[in-house]
């Protein structure tokens, strides 16, 4: 699968500058005033800081970033679709800085930092209406996390990062978590890989933030192959879980509609797949009619009622959150667009640009060990499954990649509007629009209701 050694991930760092849009929004944290102040902690003198200014330090928010797994895997594979920051400063930081009244600091590579760089626990549960049910949903559910290889240091950086956030606790002793390899064995793993153990970490924070009350189950495929990623799939069903989240993918090719019964169909559990990374394309399993494809969007602050706005991720024309209309798989009865008459990716969406990423702790490998911030769609597909876990456990006939489309166009969904992830021939395909659009579906959540069995 890997163009490059298991312990050096292949770089593919490019700068991404927060945008006007990000910056006007970003000035208004402080929920519409013009002015905040804040205590400074070693003196005690209150300072003030003007929404402009604010405004104007979110602006130069940069970063650089490389790929957790190998960019072009080869057929029959699948890359892990994280994207850990490298260099320069996260928008997270440029207003934490500007609150402050401080010179922000930067993004230092392959060293340990002390403290989180991205968006955390509230930051999601806030974006997406989900601060309620974080709280008081959860219990008893479960959610998969299918990756491959092994992160031999997956539970001990979950515990840092939970106990940093002040989450409940989530270990093997506990019942909370639990780590099997895709035959279901607890100890006899794969052997270990530092990119995937990133891509891991951040499934691991990320279901952590948004659903902090639920188990979480993590399959470990022996290699990144289709066969050996599927059959992690079927284990994860097999032991429980009503929820899989898979952050990876590759190109399509005609065996897909064999993988998607064999690996794919399981009524009864919401199943998520990020859409991709390289900007307009269609990739698998995000193919698969059986799943919730889910794209991705530059996340920032914003003073309407909501608190937030998006836009589609796209840094350039190969970088950004994946779309298009399948070439293989047939179209499910609930998507109803008229432009593509097989599958169209995706069906909702939700963060992935790094700019705007989320705060993740790991700890494996000789490279970017301590916290650190990730984006990619594979920060967007862990979300959307705990979404689901939080509106509680589907239909046991149902293919819950279905419900957002009962909620299309209501309040349950923001619509993402604006942004595009390339160049095609047919608009939706890649440009967001009001409704439907393939980078962002139907959107991104706003609380349960469209994540729920009707």
């Amino acid at each position: 699968m890997r163009t490059s050694t298991p312990n050096s991930p292949h770089i593919h760092g490019r700068w991404r500058r927060v945008g006007s849009a990000a910056a006007t929004a970003a000035a208004l944290v402080l929920a519409g005033l013009g002015t905040a102040a804040h205590a400074d902690a070693a003196t005690g003198a209150v300072h003030k800081v003007s929404a402009k200014a604010v405004a104007a330090q979110v602006a130069k928010a940069h970063v650089r970033y490389e790929k957790a797994c190998a960019a072009t895997p080869k057929k029959g594979y699948a890359a892990c679709n994280a994207l850990r920051v490298t260099g320069g400063t996260t928008a997270f930081m440029e207003k934490q800085a500007a609150l402050k009244g401080v010179t922000p600091k930067t993004v230092k590579p392959d060293a340990a930092g002390d403290s989180p760089t991205g968006y955390g626990p509230s930051d999601i549960q806030s974006a997406y209406g989900l601060t309620d049910a974080a709280s008081n949903n959860g219990s008893g559910e479960t959610v998969a996390i299918v990756d491959a290889y092994d992160d031999p240091n997956a539970e001990a950086d979950l515990a840092t990062y939970r106990s940093y956030y002040g989450l409940p606790a989530c270990t093997t002793a506990n019942g909370c978590f639990s780590k099997v390899s895709q035959t279901g064995s607890t100890t006899s793993l794969p052997s270990a890989d530092s990119g995937w153990a990133g891509e891991e970490s951040l499934d691991l924070d990320v279901v952590s933030a948004t659903c902090p009350n639920c188990n979480i189950l993590l399959v470990e495929a022996k290699s990144a192959s289709d066969a050996n990623l599927g059959a992690a799939v079927n284990e994860a069903v097999k032991l429980g879980a009503k929820f899989v989240s898979n952050s990876y993918g590759g190109s399509e090719s005609s065996s897909d509609t064999s993988y998607d019964s064999s690996y794919y169909n399981h009524p009864g559990v919401a199943i998520t797949a990020s859409a991709g990374d390289s900007g307009y394309g269609a990739e698998y399993p995000a193919a698969s009619k059986y799943v919730t494809a889910v794209g991705g969007t530059s996340l920032s602050t914003s003073s309407d009622s909501r608190g937030w706005a998006e836009s589609v991720w796209n840094t350039s024309s190969t970088e950004g959150t994946g779309s298009g209309c399948s070439a293989y798989d047939a179209k499910p009865s609930w998507q109803t667009d008229s432009g593509c008459g097989k599958r169209m990716i995706a069906d909702v969406s939700a963060v992935a640009d790094p700019a705007t990423g989320v705060s993740v702790y790991d700890s494996y490998g000789s490279a970017g060990t301590g916290w650190n911030t990730y984006g990619g769609t594979s920060a967007s597909s862990p979300l959307i499954a705990s979404v689901y876990a939080l509106a509680g456990t589907p239909g046991s006939s149902d293919y819950p990649a279905q419900y957002p489309y009962n909620a299309a166009g209501t309040s349950a969904l923001n619509d993402v509007t604006s942004g595009s992830n390339g160049t095609c021939s047919t608009s939706y395909f890649c440009t967001a629009r009001s409704g439907y659009d393939g980078p962002t579906g139907w959107g991104t959540p706003e609380g349960l209701t469209a994540f729920t069995a009707s």
